[in-house]
């Protein structure tokens, strides 16, 4: 086939046309703005656009579909030109249901985890030879590439969010796959600018739950009070198996799972990671994977990127990156921190940086959520804010609204910087959470220069 790709730099764009240029496809792409890593990962498999912006005259009638991405409006020249032509149009997550329609297709979802419960499910059907499709939303240990379709697979693993498909197609991208097997890992209100009301967040699982084939499967956290009620009036011609925290003790900072009076040791902590594993456990159960495989292969699970990564360590100094941004994401990635570390000082630092985080209305929901870490420090940048098209907000209603008496607030990286640089860290974990990159602030770099301070 011959395919055009209309934003192709988003991370699972980017990542969809590498596949399908490595399963012999022609692909082209354009993108007013590419960032790394998607830059040299397209630049490497040769399908780099060779300029920057939008060209309608690469839209002919010599192309069999294009894909569209969600950064990319409804006045893109090039999708203006494609609906002219009548030139078939697939958002991301239609192309991927379209290639996999034949096969057993698992999709995972939730407000958090999801990522980390894919992982987990890749990570064991790659350790036992499985050939399968799939598409996470961060780089793994193990996988070259975020989005794979092969030809021969009978399996596809999705990572399903509830972002909207395209600016032509406003259903959340998990109502799109159509899965057999589904696990929702729990509903902590999110993208305040697409669902502005709780209720109109949880519908989205509702209607996911509702679609499910009859005799398919739900694997769901029922600790989470507002998931477990929807899943229980859910319609009983679907399968629902809970699931819990799995039984844990840490051990002079490593974690191991407890089961049929044995111990295995895991690379992963945190009471929810604990959730994440006995989510994939039964996933991976659904898939003929048993109970021994299962830990077997979760012993050397090292995590998605960004997701509490070590950055780096030294004797007594530990420093972790995380992708967590909303509220109990936060809450929970500062626990596992806590609890993994009990005898080091904790030191929290928050980015500010998606819609809802820097939404005025939506900050009184991170009330207590870093009132673990021994010191707790926000960061955003007013600039993000005017991009956004939302209104400044001051320090001081940042510090009300996180309720920490010793809350620490910079809205410059330079500041932040020499925050950390500037003070000693021995005895401590360092822990920085974003969905965003601090405005550009490295730091790998920034934890070897710590480190390199409190050599200790």
């Amino acid at each position: 086939m011959r395919l055009h790709f209309i934003a192709i730099g988003g991370a699972a764009m980017h990542s969809l046309a590498i596949a399908l240029h490595k399963k012999g496809h022609t692909v082209t792409g354009s993108d007013d703005e590419i960032f790394e890593p998607s830059r040299s990962n397209l630049l490497k498999a040769g399908i780099l656009p060779p300029a920057g912006g939008w060209f309608p005259e690469r839209i002919t009638f010599v192309l069999d579909a294009v894909i569209l991405g969600m950064h990319a409006k409804k006045d893109n020249p090039e999708l203006k030109k494609a609906m002219k032509l009548g030139i078939r149009i697939y958002s991301f997550p239609e192309f991927l249901f379209h290639e996999t329609r034949d096969k057993l297709r698992v999709v995972i979802a939730g407000s958090h985890g999801k990522t980390t419960i894919t992982g987990m499910v890749m990570h064991i059907l790659n350790h036992y030879g499985h050939r399968f499709d799939y598409m996470v939303g961060s780089r793994l240990e193990g996988f070259e590439n975020m989005v794979r379709l092969e030809k021969d697979s009978k399996i596809a693993v999705f990572e399903g969010d509830e972002y909207l498909s395209s600016c032509l197609d406003p259903r959340p991208k998990l109502h799109v796959y159509k899965p057999q097997i589904a696990l929702i890992s729990g509903i902590s209100w999110d993208h305040i600018n697409v669902f502005p009301t709780w209720d109109s967040y949880v519908e989205q699982f509702r209607l996911f739950i509702d679609a499910l084939p009859q005799n398919g499967y739900l694997v769901y956290c029922q600790e989470d009070t507002e998931l477990k009620k929807l899943v229980e009036s859910a319609n009983p011609r679907i399968l629902k198996l809970p699931y819990s925290a799995h039984p844990y003790k840490v051990e002079g900072g490593t974690t191991f799972l407890i089961h049929e009076k044995t111990k295995t040791e895991v690379l992963v902590f945190g009471r929810h990671n604990m959730q994440n594993i006995s989510g994939a456990r039964l996933i991976c159960n659904q898939l003929g994977i048993t109970n021994d495989r299962f830990y077997d292969a979760i012993a050397n699970f090292g995590g998605s990127a960004g997701r509490l990564e070590l950055l780096g360590r030294n004797r007594s100094t530990s420093v972790f990156a995380d992708f967590a941004h909303s509220p109990s994401k936060v809450e929970a990635t500062i626990k596992a921190a806590r609890d993994q570390y009990p005898g080091k000082k904790l030191i929290a630092c928050l980015e500010l940086h998606t819609y809802s985080s820097l939404n005025r209305n939506f900050l009184p929901h991170y009330l207590n959520t870093m009132a673990a870490a021994d010191q707790a420090v926000v960061y955003y940048d007013p600039e993000t804010v005017s991009h956004k098209k939302l209104e400044l907000i001051s320090t001081d209603e940042i510090a009300k609204a996180f309720g920490i008496g010793n809350l620490i607030v910079f809205t410059m990286r330079s500041d932040l910087e020499d925050y950390f640089l500037s003070r000693q860290w021995s005895g401590s974990c360092i822990l920085f959470m974003s969905s965003g990159n601090f405005s550009g602030l490295d730091l790998k770099h920034l934890t070897s220069k710590i480190l390199d301070e409190n050599n200790s």
